[in-house]
């Protein structure tokens, strides 16, 4: 079996691209500033790169599985454009149960931890050794739920709903994803 390694697993939206709010056709997706030099940073470091997201639009009937893969050619043909490719993506289809973005009810929607847990075991990560950064309390939980070793909100998605932070553990904040970069870099040697 081989040796488990590290991983950055990162949300999409308002992480790695603009958010538009259910992103249903390649040419509505548009990388954020320094993607590029993040990633790239992160992969010189020996972290896999793994990408996380919940696109419940499937669910919801807005979007098919083949219109999401044709979304995700075009975001891994404008990283590999940068010199970045990815280890993996991940996505959980299932429209939500509840109207609270923090309850689990599905157990590879985040917060839940599946998506993470799946890709670890698929994968061969080291989860203890890993990082989680998106841009909503429920990518933060997901992370802290899958026992990753730290976790990083970026301000360049949602607004945080400040009131319900104390919900999650303590994580850290960085104003986009070079900052998130170079904070796991100052703090972890792989």
């Amino acid at each position: 079996m081989p040796s488990s390694r590290p991983a950055v697993f990162l949300d999409r939206d308002g992480t790695l691209n603009v958010d538009r709010s259910y992103l249903t056709k390649p040419e509505q997706l548009q990388l954020l500033p320094n993607i590029g030099i993040a990633l790239q940073q992160l992969r010189s470091a020996g972290f896999a790169l793994v990408v996380v997201t919940n696109q419940s639009g499937i669910g919801r009937g807005w979007m098919t599985e083949v219109e999401l893969q044709s979304v995700h050619d075009e975001m891994t043909q404008q990283l590999s454009q940068l010199g970045v490719f990815l280890d993996g993506v991940y996505h959980c289809p299932a429209a939500p149960l509840s109207t609270d973005p923090l309850v689990s009810d599905h157990p590879e929607r985040k917060p839940a931890p599946g998506m993470l847990l799946r890709a670890a075991q698929e994968l061969h990560l080291d989860l203890q050794r890993s990082w989680m950064i998106g841009d909503a309390l429920r990518d933060i939980m997901a992370g802290q739920n899958a026992g990753c070793r730290g976790c990083i909100w970026v301000r360049t998605g949602q607004p945080l709903d400040e009131a319900r932070r104390a919900v999650a553990r303590p994580f850290h904040s960085a104003d986009d994803l070079l900052a998130a970069a170079r904070h796991i870099l100052q703090h972890d040697l792989v």
